[in-house]
């Protein structure tokens, strides 16, 4: 483990160096790693790990998701099986199905967990609430996490570029003594970038705050905000949409996400600095309380059961596409695409 200062804080972090590619593929040389499920994280973690030299094979039922499976290159009967056969098969079974998928499945996949072998999450969502999603694992078997900080696609593209995405990770029963070193191995595996230790119930809490907040549902509804007050205020949609939208993506984003939120400020006039400085403490003050609402909704699993309730329902499906659909058609995101469209490498 490397000690690195985090804000004054010291943290133990494995990377790539402590923890090399040659010495995750020996810890799991013997293993069959089982990726059930090929939505959001799915692909990206199995086509990495297969990229990276492990035996990986991959779970999923027939459909849209089954043929981009074959599409990716993975073979029926060979690497690509039914769910019950993946998870037979599976030494490690990486659980990556939605957080609803999992409850309906788990009756069918506890059949297959057998003693010594590793249950892999990705998020921490259905052990930290399993009073609420009836996922209860035996205690004869290893249950990890590796829960990268970011969408699969992400994971994906960055692993091709080179780069790695940062992951957390997290041991909630360790059955074989090897637990540490298989969930260490597969973070690697997946293309990780650094990886930090967290528990079940901390990613679970930090990630659902984090989904609602700064990373999508502030994040909207700050744009929202801004770009109708500017609107309503009789600038065009091209204007009030770069000032709010293009500009925060297309330049601001890349620079502070290089060497911080100083260093792009010292890049911007000093009349952008000036107002910077002085309203960046009434928004985090009218925010905060949002926030700190947030995150004890999330924390008494409040937001949990919404997830669960609204999962639940016969036609869930239609209604987000409704929603989705809502949001793709305002006039801010249909601006957006002509935007797109008028970038210079579009043209």
């Amino acid at each position: 483990m490397a000690k690195m200062n985090f804000g004054g804080v010291i943290e133990e972090v494995m990377t790539r160096e402590e923890f090399p590619l040659e010495k995750a593929r020996e810890i799991l040389k013997d293993e069959t790693i089982a990726v059930i499920g090929y939505g959001v994280q799915g692909p990206g973690q199995a086509c990495n790990l297969r990229d990276n030299g492990f035996n990986v094979i991959v779970g999923q039922r027939q459909g849209k998701t089954f043929e981009k499976a074959i599409n990716d290159g993975w073979v029926p009967g060979e690497t690509l099986f039914s769910i019950e056969e993946a998870a037979d098969k599976g030494t490690i079974i990486m659980c990556l199905l939605s957080d609803a998928a999992v409850m309906s499945v788990w009756p069918t996949l506890q059949k297959y967990l057998t003693p010594g072998k590793a249950l892999y999450f990705s998020h921490g969502f259905a052990i930290t609430w399993s009073d609420r999603t009836g996922c209860v694992p035996s205690k004869d078997i290893d249950v990890i996490m590796v829960a990268p900080k970011g969408s699969g696609t992400s994971l994906r593209t960055m692993f091709l570029e080179g780069r790695g995405l940062n992951s957390s990770y997290a041991v909630y029963n360790d059955a074989t003594g090897k637990a540490l070193d298989r969930t260490l191995a597969l973070g690697i595996g997946i293309g990780s970038g650094y990886l930090f230790e967290t528990t079940f119930q901390r990613e679970a809490t930090s990630d659902l705050t984090g989904e609602r907040g700064s990373l999508m549902g502030a994040i909207q509804g700050l744009l929202l905000a801004q770009y109708e007050v500017l609107r309503e205020n009789g600038h065009t949609p091209s204007e009030a949409f770069n000032e709010t939208v293009e500009e925060l993506t297309q330049s601001l984003m890349p620079l502070f996400a290089a060497k911080g939120m100083d260093w792009m400020y010292a890049n911007c006039s000093t009349t952008a600095q000036r107002g910077a400085l002085d309203w960046m403490g009434p928004f985090h003050d009218a925010c905060k309380p949002v926030v700190e609402k947030l995150y004890a909704s999330v924390k008494s699993g409040n937001e949990a059961q919404i997830s669960i309730d609204a999962n639940s329902k016969t036609d869930y499906r239609v209604g987000l596409e409704k929603e989705l659909a809502a949001l793709r058609e305002s006039e801010m995101w249909r601006t957006a695409e002509t935007v797109r469209q008028l970038r210079p490498e579009n043209n």
